[in-house]
């Protein structure tokens, strides 16, 4: 298997789209016969008739329809590769195994997670604890702050310990 850490990925520093970097990083994944990594941009791609706008018809009736290209955004691809990760977590946690190529390839197009030390740096400078009644309801904020880019059991560890 190639090296997946440095040909394929996708960060937003890259001042390209996930979409067009899912295609690109396909294309290259044929000519180079990087059979494993083709077939990871496929089932991401096959995944996009999933991804759906509500539209009125003239009759009224409430109906969707497939995004087009254009329509469709990062956060949208985000959520189909969390969903492909999330099942593969579940086969490998089955099959007693920790991670896959196929995992690792999936991680290589999400965003970077904010560490602990990040996290922790963050509530400490922006978090004012006299607010709450005891550091776990500083949660919800935290969480706010970070989205999907810190695990709520990461975070919930912190508050702990900073409880403690």
């Amino acid at each position: 298997m190639p090296d997946i850490k440095t040909e394929y990925g996708w960060d937003v520093s890259l001042g390209i789209s996930l979409y067009d970097k899912i295609r690109q990083d396909m294309k290259h994944a044929m000519i180079h016969k990087d059979n494993a990594v083709r077939d990871t941009m496929r089932l991401i791609m096959g995944a996009f008739p999933s991804l759906t706008v509500a539209i009125i018809l003239e009759s009224g009736k409430k109906t969707t329809r497939v995004k087009k290209p254009e329509e469709i955004t990062d956060e949208d691809l985000l959520d189909i590769i969390r969903q492909f990760i999330k099942s593969e977590k579940t086969v490998l946690e089955y099959k007693k195994e920790t991670t896959s190529d196929y995992l690792e390839l999936l991680h290589q197009y999400l965003p970077k997670m904010a560490t602990p030390d990040e996290i922790e740096q963050w509530i400490k400078d922006n978090v004012d604890f006299t607010a709450f009644k005891s550091p776990m309801q500083a949660m919800g904020l935290v969480m706010k702050h970070f989205g999907k880019l810190a695990s709520g059991e990461t975070v919930k560890d912190i508050l702990k310990r900073m409880e403690a």
